[in-house]
């Protein structure tokens, strides 16, 4: 008989009797609960599977409504009885454990059995003979979830008593319609589970009990402390109930660079430094687990962590602590430089943006609490991206980290420097209650950053922008400042670059406006509010109409007239260009297609539109469609499309050309120099800017660059357009410096399709005079 003895008398069924004194017994019930919460997941998930196969065996056969509520009682039960089974493998083990009372685990196992078999036990005699096979066969099937009980003789011994006894009764009452091979296959089936789950309790019992043997063996849990002391990097402790020593390890006393005699009867956090935070959670007389403290030794300061689980007697009494305890300093160290090697940037060596995020965090509440405003600096490298491009990177890595110590040396000890990414920095000012003072040190970086870099023999000159924002005033957590300084930012690059803006109401409006000017850029589209307008371009020998330039136009039902400056910019960062530029090629391709063919349309198009690979076949059906030759098409670029990925572009261009669409270089000399495509065959135009002929007349230099652009239009056998011509003082100039083509408001500003129309019909009705 397996049994167990409790106090009182009382037989757990966890223990077998004879020879086992109680500390034995303990250890056994102890493992033996906790291999029970092992197992009951299994247990419970083998009940619910059977049920749903069940139920799905007997639905239409018995009523859906006790179907559904046997399941639900069945899931419920299980789930109950698992979260039991694993409570009880915590809160019932160890030397003050409580005990489970004996009925509990056998009441638990009557109760599942009984709920299970309640229902196909009470319909069985009204089932088809062949869902009387399957039912009877299931429950076999889960008399053998046993296997889950395995640890408990007893619960086993009950859950299969259970389901013998009911399949022999359910078999015994329908003999006559269940036939006879299939009743023996069930029977023997059952047999052999019986004989094989009683088999397999009896091995685990027996390995439960060596277990419990060996865990019960103190000479060997001697044995394994001294050697975890003398070969391992922690140390071990005890301490009575009024926090004095009574045993530590010899590693923790050389640490303590003194003799356990000094040690011993001591009190405990008055050896470690009187550490505030051991000496409570020794007063709450509860587990703690990794208490972290520094500790002055003779070799200096050392971290150690230590753990320890309070001491009860068999009576309950608290008798004090024991634990463990290891020496973390080398591993502190290297979390420490792990921290600091991630909030740092490698290049620089300043803080990165998430340590410049923490940092304006701190500086935020302390701003909060002592009503000091702190401010934060977004600083953006003027030119530097050319630097790159020109000397290479290596040699504008040592421009950002000559740039990094210049603002370390301006900024001193009135705030940190970070650096966000790429060519972008951040200052955080922990104490912004001058604002003149802040404007100063602004003034300061941009005449320091300003100042040549030579490196490597080579001077540099690079610039900077400055956005500036004061916490709390302008934001009152760190992601609203640091929008309110990027506004701030966007406003000094707006206004010329290398100033210095700050935060304000009036930016704060300008950003609503253009979030609205955005939502309505959208529904634009969609609305077709957009028309273009085309501007004449004229031959520069005889004055006669040769084309238009089309013109983007959008009239807002609010706004009004909104201009090309205002929105281009808004639809190329939000993505719509793409779909605005589409719209642009067809409705100049249409207009193109009503006009006689010695007319020509040119337009412009974005540097994001440029680098699409669909580009040229986008143009080309369009062309198709209304049936115009791609000669009579030219597609103005600037020289800011060389700043991306040039191959990308010049593949792009190359194929444009070959649809036979001319590809001119607008606003030549204003940009980055884009020589070097010159000669790749593609541009068979260049425009010079308007502000070089406006000014050519008071500015002989101005006379000078034309000149060396039309000769260099000329050598690369290309064609050359004057913009901005308003005077006839403007167009001689640009004729005898050998423009060939001339756009201005001399010869006509932006006309409606209609107007540009007419001008065309005048233009042919005096061809067919002249002829």
């Amino acid at each position: 008989m397996i049994s167990a003895r409790l106090p009182g008398g009382e037989s757990l069924g966890l223990v077998q009797n004879g020879g086992r004194d109680d500390e034995s017994d303990s250890s056994l019930r102890d493992v033996q609960l906790i291999a029970r919460g092992h197992f009951a997941p299994f247990f419970a998930g083998a009940n619910v599977f059977a049920v749903v196969l069940t139920s799905l065996a007997l639905w239409g056969h018995v009523p859906a409504m006790w179907l559904l509520g046997w399941a639900a009682a069945i899931g419920g039960v299980n789930f109950g009885s698992l979260q039991l089974a694993r409570h009880q493998a915590i809160t019932h083990v160890g030397r003050s454990g409580r005990r489970v009372p004996p009925w509990q685990l056998i009441g638990d196992v009557l109760v599942r059995a009984g709920l299970y078999l309640s229902l196909p036990v009470f319909f069985f005699s009204s089932l088809p003979a062949d869902i009387q096979i399957i039912t009877a066969s299931l429950m076999a099937a889960v008399g053998i979830a046993a296997l889950g009980l395995v640890v408990i003789p007893t619960s086993v011994s009950v859950w299969m008593a259970c389901f013998v006894g009911a399949i022999s009764f359910v078999l015994f009452n329908a003999r006559d319609a269940v036939p006879y091979q299939h009743m023996l296959s069930i029977v023997f089936t059952m047999g052999v589970a019986v004989f094989g789950i009683h088999t397999v309790a009896r091995w685990a019992f027996h390995q439960l009990q060596t277990n419990a043997d060996v865990g019960s063996q103190s000479a060997s849990a001697s044995l394994l402390l001294q050697e975890y002391e003398q070969r391992g990097v922690g140390w071990l402790w005890q301490v009575d109930s009024d926090n004095r020593v009574t045993y530590i390890s010899s590693r923790m006393t050389a640490l303590l660079g003194r003799p356990s005699s000094a040690i011993l009867g001591h009190s405990l956090p008055s050896l470690l430094g009187g550490h505030a935070e051991l000496g409570r959670v020794l007063l709450e007389k509860q587990a703690f687990n990794s208490l972290e403290m520094e500790l002055k030794t003779a070799r200096g300061p050392r971290w150690i962590s230590i753990a320890g689980d309070p001491i009860i007697d068999t009576a309950g009494r608290f008798e004090g602590f024991r634990g463990v305890g290891s020496d973390i300093t080398e591993v502190r160290q290297t979390q420490e430089r792990l921290t600091h090697l991630a909030n740092m940037d490698v290049l620089s060596g300043l803080p990165n943006r998430g340590r410049v995020r923490q940092l304006l965090g701190e500086s935020l509440r302390v701003a909060t609490t002592s009503n000091v405003p702190c401010a934060i600096m977004f600083l953006d490298l003027d030119g530097f991206k050319p630097v790159n491009d020109t000397f290479g990177h290596p040699k504008g890595d040592a421009v950002l980290q000559a740039v990094a110590k210049r603002l370390c040396d301006e900024v001193s000890s009135d705030g940190h420097v970070g650096r966000m990414g790429g060519d972008e920095f951040a200052i955080v000012i922990t104490d912004a209650q001058s604002r003149r003072k802040v404007e100063g040190l602004a003034d300061r970086i941009i005449k320091a950053i300003a100042e040549p870099y030579m490196i490597d023999q080579t001077e540099i000159r690079i610039g900077v922008s400055i956005g500036c924002a004061f916490g709390p005033i302008d934001g009152a957590t760190v992601d609203d400042l640091i929008l309110k300084a990027d506004l701030a930012l966007y406003e000094a690059k707006d206004a010329g670059r290398g100033v210095a803006k700050y935060f304000s109401a009036e930016l704060q409006n300008e950003q609503d406006d253009r979030i609205r000017l955005e939502t309505d850029l959208r529904n634009a589209i969609a609305a077709k509010q957009f028309h273009l307008v085309f501007q004449p371009l004229v031959s520069a020998k005889n004055q006669k109409l040769i084309g238009f330039e089309a013109l983007i136009r959008w009239n807002h039902p609010q706004r009004g007239l909104v201009p090309p400056p205002v929105f281009i910019p808004i639809a190329e960062e939000c993505g719509l260009m793409m779909q605005l530029g589409e719209w642009v090629i067809e409705e100049a391709i249409r207009a193109t297609a009503s006009w006689p063919e010695p007319i020509t349309v040119a337009l412009n198009i974005s540097p994001k539109q440029i680098v699409l690979p669909s580009l040229p076949n986008m143009v080309s059906q369009a062309l198709a469609r209304h049936k115009v030759a791609g000669n009579r098409i030219e597609l103005e670029v600037t020289e800011g499309v060389f700043l991306g990925d040039g191959s990308q572009t010049l593949d792009v261009l190359k194929r444009l050309r070959a649809l036979g669409v001319g590809i001119a270089l607008d606003d030549f000399g204003t940009g980055y120099s884009s020589i070097g495509y010159l000669n790749k065959a593609v541009f068979h135009k260049l425009k010079i800017d308007g502000s070089f002929v406006r000014e050519a007349g008071s500015r002989p230099e101005n006379i000078a660059i034309i000149q060396s652009i039309v000769q260099l239009a000329r050598s690369f056998r290309m064609t050359v357009t004057a913009e901005g011509v308003e005077t006839a003082e403007d167009f001689e100039r640009m004729r005898d410096l050998g423009c060939d083509t001339i756009q201005g408001y001399l010869f006509g500003r932006p006309l409606s399709y209609e107007r540009a129309n007419q001008m065309v019909l005048g233009l042919s009705a005096q061809q067919r005079k002249a002829g």
